[in-house]
């Protein structure tokens, strides 16, 4: 089983994603977090092109000292410099060299690997835009880098352009072509502009690369970075096909994710692998009853194992009955069999206008069915009702009456005066409404509104209690 280096570039190319720049303590913050991670390299930041990034990098040499720190230099002698000025006191320095042009590129590659190699005994050499180049030149450059001294080389895809396949053989070829290279670290650097990348580091894993650079929830330039946490995954849950792992810590990918997400300002999307926030949630009948039974029928991972607290039954319109009796279960709600097809009914006329239904919701929803005697004189069919700033509240109510429907339109002085007294009409009934209260079951914006009621006739007194997302119908 190989042992595959992650080199983060979050504090790096990540922080180039348009509007997540981090101040100096934010970097700091994410740098120690992911030092308890476990990754094998933080690239630190790009010292020569700013004050903040060469302290940054800096004050993460002098004080992350289980981790290689990484910084990324041009290849102007200046810069080189300037770069091993901020990383000189790391406990693992790697100074990581960068050449885009082609005009006298070999004779460059050579100089600016040999000035590094004679600062920092562990450098970096990164051939941009690797894929769009003549892979012969390609190896030739490679060579020239390994031969001046490059312990590690690197082959991106540095505009998303190649495929899966097209890449791995790029590097299959390098890795059989390149004169030394089987004495360095080979590495790989893939961006997502066509949704490839980590697909394409994973195929530089099976052509035997023995480092992947990349960044938390794949922030990064443009379309972003190969997601780290993806990758990882993919190699632990399928480590029968890669033969590989990392030394990542993955419980602490959920704290990591969140961290990134709230300092760059980029909120992870429900769906992202591993670390969203539907990653291990179930909303499908069929997916739900087969969780409940096992949950490895619908998960490939434990949601423990990322850090997510555990799998998530959510509760809406396509739910099934076993797992809203299992959900209810668990909520300490036994409701019996006599009673539960019209509760479940109920579930599903409230679900089919709700995208998600919480426990207090569904508490209510049970409250308010259960209290219903299940021989019911009157039936509340239908409302309409018709407000605002010009003219009189107007209500229509279809009550079934012992079965039979009556149809009644009332005026009132709002829109629940006006139902009130349309229903009123219908039942022949004449009553004083003594105490009205609402409120919102919880404090999502779609939440169910909560109706209570006390009415009185002569001595007679009775409570009503309803619940829906329209609070006039629940009224």
């Amino acid at each position: 089983m190989r042992t595959i280096r992650i080199f983060d570039t979050t504090l790096r190319d990540g922080e180039q994603a348009a509007g997540g720049a981090l101040t100096l303590q934010e970097k700091m913050e994410v740098g120690r977090q992911l030092e308890r991670l476990g990754v094998t390299v933080i690239e630190a930041g790009f010292p020569s092109t700013s004050p903040g990034d060469f302290e940054a990098v800096t004050r993460m040499s002098r004080e992350l000292r289980d981790v290689e720190i990484a910084a990324l230099s041009g290849f102007r002698d200046y810069q080189i410099e300037r770069t091993w000025e901020a990383l000189k006191d790391a406990e693992r320095p790697l100074l990581h060299t960068v050449i885009s042009t082609r005009e006298e590129v070999v004779e460059l590659t050579r100089s600016t690997v040999e000035l590094a190699r004679s600062l920092c005994p562990h450098v970096e050499f990164s051939t941009m835009d690797a894929t769009r180049t003549d892979p012969d030149y390609l190896v030739q450059v490679l060579a020239t880098a390994i031969a001046a001294g490059a312990t590690v080389v690197n082959i991106p895809d540095t505009v998303g352009y190649a495929m899966p396949d097209e890449f791995g053989s790029l590097v299959a070829y390098c890795m059989e072509n390149v004169p030394g290279i089987d004495e360095v670290i080979v590495s790989v650097h893939c961006h997502d502009d066509l949704g490839h990348a980590v697909a394409n580091s994973l195929a530089g894993v099976t052509r035997g690369v023995a480092q992947v650079e990349c960044t938390i929830n794949g922030v990064g330039e443009r379309a972003g970075n190969a997601s780290l946490e993806e990758i990882v995954m993919a190699l632990r849950t399928r480590s029968d096909f890669y033969g590989a792992d990392t030394a990542i810590d993955a419980r602490e990918f959920y704290r990591t994710s969140r961290l990134v997400s709230n300092l760059m300002g980029m909120p992870v999307p429900p769906n992202k692998a591993i670390v969203g926030a539907n990653a291990f949630a179930h909303s499908s009948g069929l997916h739900q009853d087969g969780m409940l039974k096992n949950a490895v029928n619908y998960e490939i991972m434990r949601p423990e194992d990322v850090g997510h607290h555990s799998s998530r039954i959510v509760l809406g319109k396509f739910s099934g009955r076993h797992a809203f009796r299992n959900h209810l279960r668990m909520m300490g709600v036994d409701i019996p069999d006599e009673d539960f097809q019209d509760v479940f009914d109920e579930f599903k006329r409230v679900a089919d206008r709700k995208k998600e239904i919480t426990d207090q919701e569904l508490e209510a929803i049970v409250g308010a069915r259960m209290r219903l005697q299940r021989q019911q004189r009157f039936k509340l069919d239908l409302v309409q009702v018709s407000c605002g700033t010009f003219g009189v509240p107007t209500a229509t109510v279809r009550v079934q009456v012992d079965g039979e429907p009556v149809q009644v339109a009332a005026m009132g002085d709002g829109p629940v005066d006006a139902v009130y007294k349309a229903i009123m009409s219908a039942t022949e009934m004449d009553v004083e409404l003594t105490d009205f209260s609402i409120s919102a079951v919880s404090e999502s914006p779609d939440a169910l509104g909560e109706v209570v009621i006390r009415v009185e006739q002569g001595e007679r007194a009775a409570t009503g209690h309803g619940v829906d997302t329209d609070i006039l119908v629940a009224s």
